[in-house]
């Protein structure tokens, strides 16, 4: 769950293009929350409300996995693992990723886990390819295929 409806054309496709990798077991679905105006509103009163919209299409039932630069970085190898236990799960897994003020304190409050994916600051579009990318590199690790080669 990303916030966000206006990105750029390269974004949506590159995002597409690992989506349809996935198996139909693991499936990719990504729903876009519109980033709430800026104009006039602190940023923080701009996060609470995307927060809201988000929250608000999560049952309790759904693992939480809330994205922020000071939450657990992990390795693909490790990915690969929590993709594994996910799936064992049997829930559905919701990986928010905030807007360009990051996510609310009510996201983090509700997430099971908060992960980073790097120390570094990405533009919150390019985080949609990045996931996807990665979603697909460790689905490819657990199943034997060639595509990652570390």
């Amino acid at each position: 769950m990303a916030v966000g409806t206006r990105t750029p054309g390269w974004i949506n496709e590159g995002y597409q293009e690992y989506a349809k990798r996935m198996p139909r077991e693991t499936e990719l679905r990504l729903v876009e929350i519109p980033a709430t105006p800026r104009k006039g509103r602190s940023a923080d009163i701009s996060r609470q409300r995307e927060a809201d919209k988000m929250l608000a299409q999560i049952s309790p039932k759904e693992w939480v996995v809330a994205l922020d630069t000071g939450g657990l970085a992990c390795s693909t190898e490790q990915l690969a693992k929590k993709l594994d236990k996910w799936r064992m799960r049997g829930s559905d897994v919701v990986i928010l990723v905030g807007g360009v003020d990051g996510l609310a304190p009510a996201c983090h409050e509700r997430a099971n886990e908060i992960m980073s994916l790097s120390k570094f600051t990405f533009p919150h579009a390019l985080v949609r390819v990045i996931v996807a990318e990665q979603l697909y590199r460790a689905w490819t690790l657990l199943t034997g295929h060639p595509y990652h080669r570390a």
